[in-house]
């Protein structure tokens, strides 16, 4: 599903218009954003967290030339899956079950 389509289905689950859906969608989001900006938690009982948290540096390699390079430490946004999503995930079909067999 993309952006489009979810709108689409706030929408119609909603019985609001659809650029009501996307507005209030877009709020959503940048609600989110601003309070990771600042270095906040984001909570949605059932649903989920958002939240910012630290990537340790490391070392990598470059593909090109095999050589090793220094990954600074740099802050990432995360989510923790809630309760309710999880056990909705878990009901999802297995998508590796629905897939044809590989014809080598």
């Amino acid at each position: 599903m993309n952006k489009k389509e979810f709108i689409s289905e706030v929408a119609n689950a909603s019985a609001i218009p659809r650029a009501l859906a996307g507005r209030v969608l877009e709020a959503a989001m940048e609600a989110i954003v601003e309070a990771l900006a600042r270095g906040e938690t984001v909570s949605v009982t059932g649903f989920g967290s958002f939240s910012v948290r630290w990537r340790a540096a490391r070392v990598g390699r470059n593909p090109r030339t095999r050589e090793n390079i220094e990954i600074p430490q740099a802050k990432v946004p995360a989510f923790k899956p809630g309760k309710a999503l999880k056990n909705a995930a878990r009901r999802a079909p297995d998508l590796l079950a629905m897939r044809p067999p590989a014809v080598y």
